[in-house]
């Protein structure tokens, strides 16, 4: 199932959707007199991307932010300890759970009834007609259970490599430059616009400095520390042997951090990744920000497109600044993140790069 959702033609149906709800996210971080805090903003903006493109769900947006506080609490608690005593995180994160699952239900009943105006099949649907292909009707608790799982698989990391993004450009306006002259050699942006039906899979898959940026922010910022897997024949590893059966852990970031094929490892440096260097083709499993193997992680290539489409929405409609005097510093815990966040005011640029005023500075401007 998951491997019809995440295909190749099922990226290219969600895409235009994809770019949408960037669009709007970009314009309303634009508008806002004062700065935002990216961390929180992209929680949101993974969860529209969730709820509205990877699930069709038509919520108003009222409601779909107090599924989103509801869904934060119930991430946040999700982990708690299992001591049911009132007030604890643990039983907060049921009663967000129990308040979700309702939610999601009249979501799911709301789009079972109403088949009319779809132009493209979203993964939920294709959960739905993969259960009837098996010859098997999906209860509601399963249909719920699939949404649940959907969500959180789009939403904390994703969120989490947006915020790395965008601060990294920050960092290095040169990449970002770098970036807007791939664009434009491409013919995909022009005289500061994105040109109409220039944004299809092929063509952004064709850009390859894109790409370079995008994976060196995750192996520099990797989400996730790693992943668990079972040992299925003994084996010995620096003069210890591992049973089969044990349980064992192996860390991506301890991977990324002493890989000897990566030069200056601490440095963000997307061009190793370029055709020169391609320092992530010298071995198997030196870089490996989806995990490895067969269970490597089915979503990638959808966050991957996802971080893409950002990236070339913000080369090309935005302009942007830290908020903040220095940078924050950044934990790793649950996943990697700015501590307090990251500040940053946006601008809206018109189509020759030129900032929008708002009707209050144009005001000032003019009296001035």
């Amino acid at each position: 199932v998951f491997s019809k959702i995440f295909s190749h033609e099922a990226l290219e149906s969600y895409l235009p959707k994809i770019q949408l709800v960037i669009k709007d996210t970009l314009r309303a971080w634009s508008s806002n007199p004062e700065s935002i805090n990216v961390y929180h903003e992209t929680q949101k903006l993974t969860f529209r991307m969730a709820i509205r493109v990877l699930l069709g769900f038509r919520i108003p947006d009222e409601e779909l932010n107090r599924l989103f506080e509801v869904y934060q609490q119930f991430v946040e608690n999700v982990f708690s300890l299992p001591v049911d005593l009132p007030f604890s995180g643990y039983r907060r994160g049921i009663r967000a759970r129990e308040t979700l699952q309702k939610g999601l239900e009249k979501a799911i009943q709301e789009k079972l009834q109403n088949t009319q105006g779809k132009d493209y099949a979203d993964a939920l649907d294709i959960l739905i007609e993969s259960g009837k292909e098996h010859g098997k009707e999906l209860t509601m608790q399963e249909l719920k259970d699939g949404t649940l799982e959907l969500i959180f698989a789009a939403y904390a990391t994703t969120a989490s490599a947006s915020t790395s993004l965008i601060m990294q450009l920050l960092k290095h306006p040169r990449v970002l430059e770098k970036l807007r002259e791939e664009l434009r050699s491409k013919g995909i942006l022009h005289n500061g616009c994105i040109c109409e039906g220039s944004l299809r899979l092929d063509n952004i898959n064709s850009l390859h400095y894109l790409d370079c940026v995008i994976k060196e922010v995750l192996r520099l910022f990797t989400p996730i520390s790693g992943g668990y897997r079972t040992v299925l024949q003994t084996f010995e590893l620096d003069g210890f042997q591992i049973p089969k059966g044990w349980s064992v852990m192996y860390s991506i970031r301890d991977t990324h951090d002493t890989a000897p094929v990566f030069k200056d490892v601490d440095v963000f440096d997307p061009d190793r990744f370029g055709q020169g260097r391609s320092e992530d083709k010298d071995g198997r499993f030196h870089y490996l920000p989806f995990g490895g193997g067969v269970r490597t992680c089915l979503g990638k290539h959808l966050a991957k497109l996802f971080l893409k489409a950002l990236a070339i929405e913000l080369a090309s409609t935005s302009r942007f600044e830290l908020a903040t005097r220095t940078f924050p510093k950044i934990t790793p815990v649950p996943v990697v993140h700015p501590v307090n966040g990251l500040k940053v005011k946006f601008f809206g640029l018109d189509s020759n790069q030129n900032e929008i005023l708002t009707g209050t500075d144009a005001m000032l401007g003019a009296t001035v």
